[in-house]
């Protein structure tokens, strides 16, 4: 009788550590995933994210026609961004893109990209939860007010008709940064797909007025902005900026051979510019598939690390850009969701920190320094060659009178008539002359 309450009392001793051990597992196990996601909401609490790319502002002229007075961003459908979700992602600065289609090119591209600016200005200012800043201190003010502030960039060069001076009027609506291509070429600057077979030229990725504008953005203090760029024009302009530049939504070429993405050599030089690659998380960007995981996506940023340093790193979601995104990272609000798995694979603090907020304020604060050295420079008055257009919409500006009398005229008229209509041109309009 006593061997058997011995042996019974042996087995219920064991059943009791084993439920205990299992127990403490499980209470291990639960802690640790709490903890892990406490963790990255906690980061995301200190470093609120500074996220480069995000096209809210196109979704909004497709589905409303830019009418906010029908719609309220707080809560919004058919989109991945509102105000709720950018405040659950620990958004606190969000560049917004103006972008117009590349078939604009040549036609009202510049009235487009006036009116998406508008669409961003009127958000960034009508509602009290976004702040519109165009500096480093500013956006440093608005998180100490609690407000997401809005930066404006462009999204193509041919937004800007080849004119420096519309670049310049842009930069004085608040845009401050812009990609010199989207999928089309511009009579200056090559872009990273073929979709419009415009503005081929072998051998010549970044002209002469193309290295213009990149200096007159340097001049301005706007960042000059890579994705969507050819990587033989995104070459030239690193070998010509005075400023660091930036991807704002582009990821490794080695991971997911697109041409969208950056390869490594182009990394190499991207890191001795001090610029920044801004992680893109748009699935055939990611996979090269039109689904993705968060695993593939933190498999750039693990191997861009691993190249060139997490102090090279953003995050620039293409969110509302793209229309597939890794499952579990559908929206805005899901920024969490990938801190908390690079902190799986032993990512660091002051790593994540660099790559939320600290790089981009490094880079956006090294491009006002030029800005403020190249004060001294007077705006440019480079012009770009009519024949590097070949815009029939664009006017030339020149006297028409004698051209336009003649040109359907004998060869005879002509000659025996050219001086005496140059000297009635100049009799009764002298200021011809001038």
């Amino acid at each position: 009788m006593s061997y058997r309450k011995t042996l019974l009392g042996a087995s219920c001793s064991l059943c009791v550590h084993a439920l205990r051990a299992l127990l403490a597992f499980s209470l291990c196990c639960f802690i640790s995933g709490y903890s892990e996601r406490d963790r990255a909401h906690d980061l995301l609490f200190k470093y609120p994210l500074i996220d480069g790319h995000n096209d809210l502002a196109l979704r909004l002229r497709i589905h409303h026609n830019n009418q906010l007075s029908k719609i309220n961003l707080t809560h919004l459908t058919r989109v991945a961004t509102d105000i709720s979700r950018l405040r659950a992602g620990h958004v606190q600065t969000q560049m917004f893109a103006a972008y117009v289609l590349c078939g604009a090119q040549d036609m009202d591209a510049v009235r487009l990209t006036l009116e998406q600016i508008d669409v961003i200005r009127r958000i960034c200012t009508e509602y009290p939860d976004f702040e519109l800043v165009t500096s480093t201190q500013e956006l440093r003010d608005s998180m100490t007010r609690r407000k997401i502030a809005c930066l404006i960039s462009i999204e193509g060069g041919h937004s800007i008709d080849s004119s420096l001076p519309a670049l310049r009027m842009f930069y004085q609506l608040g845009v401050r940064s812009m990609s010199l291509t989207h999928s089309c070429n511009t009579p200056w600057a090559e872009s990273s797909t073929n979709y419009y077979k415009v503005f081929v030229r072998p051998n010549n990725s970044l002209t002469t007025f193309g290295k213009a504008v990149v200096d007159e953005m340097n001049r301005l203090g706007m960042i000059v902005d890579l994705s969507h760029t050819s990587s033989e024009t995104a070459s030239a302009v690193l070998s010509h900026s005075k400023a660091p530049v930036i991807f704002s939504h582009s990821s490794s070429y080695k991971i997911c051979n697109n041409s969208r993405n950056v390869p490594d050599w182009l990394l190499h030089k991207l890191k001795k510019n001090r610029g920044l690659i801004m992680v893109n998380f748009y699935s055939p960007f990611i996979s090269c598939q039109n689904e993705a995981t968060v695993s593939h996506l933190a498999d750039h940023f693990d191997h861009i690390k691993e190249v060139i340093g997490a102090k090279s790193i953003g995050i620039g979601g293409d969110f509302d850009g793209g229309t597939s995104f890794p499952v579990g990272l559908e929206d805005v609000s899901k920024y969490p969701v990938i801190i908390q798995e690079l902190l799986k694979r032993k990512w660091t603090e002051e790593e994540l920190a660099d790559v939320l907020r600290n790089n981009f304020l490094r880079v956006f604060e090294e491009v006002e320094k030029v800005r403020n050295k190249l004060s001294w420079k007077k705006p440019s008055e480079e012009k770009i060659p009519l024949k590097e257009v070949a815009n029939k919409c664009r006017l030339e500006l020149k006297q028409p009178i004698l051209q336009e009398l003649v040109s359907n005229q004998s060869p005879s008229f002509k000659a025996k008539g050219l001086n005496l209509l140059f000297l009635a041109s100049a009799l009764l309009f002298p200021s011809f002359l001038d």
